[in-house]
């Protein structure tokens, strides 16, 4: 176990020693920061247009139901954070495994105390905790906004997970892509290639069919975390998730074993 242990905190050196971290952490707090309010912004304008004496003197309950946080803030938010991380999650990811075959340590770690599961458990976990530091950290102004106010709590949890289930699995993604090559950069295309493809598959439902539609939805990631957005914690969404990291890690462990074979 410290052995693992060890690694885990290596690697999170190793992040936090490049500037592409600190870049990435300020990025998505900017980004996340300025899209929530400034829907929060248009969300307020619309209630006060219903509200407002001067546009005919609406009373309370008149407001349509579509006009809610839900509808106006978070969905939204959701979208446009998910392609926020699709393009910046493999810039952490892509020194992961290839920095190490490029340098030639990855042998070291082979011939180390740590086994090969162990190698690829340390490479994800440190990643999954960097995607959820930066979440929480992107999340302190929303959530304080939203909190005060007394509204929306529960979305904002359902919106935070969701993002953080989404984040991982990109970062299953990037760390596959970035175990079967020695190029970061080659590890940073081939991964947001990867996850733009499969974000969401419904644009080859006239060219395949209704049923093979299906089968391409459900293996989307775009519906598999929409919900959360309307505030719901699904267990399949939740367990789609999950196997997309256990696949990912899959992969990436058999990347050790073609690596030996050559």
């Amino acid at each position: 176990m410290r052995p693992l242990l060890a690694l885990v905190r290596k690697e999170i050196a190793v992040l936090f020693g490049s500037p592409v971290a600190y870049v990435t952490l300020t990025a998505v707090s900017l980004v996340t920061a300025l899209l929530f309010f400034d829907h929060l912004r248009v969300y307020n304008q619309i209630l006060f247009v219903y509200t407002s004496s001067v546009t005919g003197g609406f009373e309370g309950g008149t407001v349509p139901q579509r006009i809610n946080l839900q509808d106006q803030v978070f969905v939204p938010l959701m979208e446009q954070l998910a392609i926020t991380l699709i393009g910046l999650i493999p810039l952490v990811t892509m020194r992961a495994f290839s920095e190490e075959r490029a340098r030639g340590t990855d042998e070291l770690l082979l011939t180390s105390l740590l086994t090969p599961n162990q190698i690829v458990l340390g490479k994800f976990v440190s990643s999954f905790a960097f995607v959820a530091l930066m979440l929480t950290v992107s999340f302190v102004y929303p959530a304080a906004a939203v909190l005060r106010a007394g509204l929306g709590a529960e979305h904002l949890l359902a919106v935070y997970v969701g993002l953080v289930v989404l984040g991982c699995g990109l970062a299953a993604i990037g760390l596959v892509c970035s175990a079967f090559t020695t190029s970061q950069l080659v590890a940073a295309v081939s991964a947001y290639a990867v996850a733009f493809a499969v974000y969401d598959l419904g644009w080859l439902n006239p060219f395949v069919g209704e049923r093979i539609g299906r089968v391409l939805s459900s293996i989307s990631l775009q519906p598999r975390f929409s919900g959360f957005a309307e505030g719901i914690l699904s267990l399949a969404d939740g367990v789609y998730f999950a196997a997309l990291v256990a696949v990912g890690f899959v992969l990436a462990r058999l990347s050790l074993d073609v690596v030996r074979v050559r």
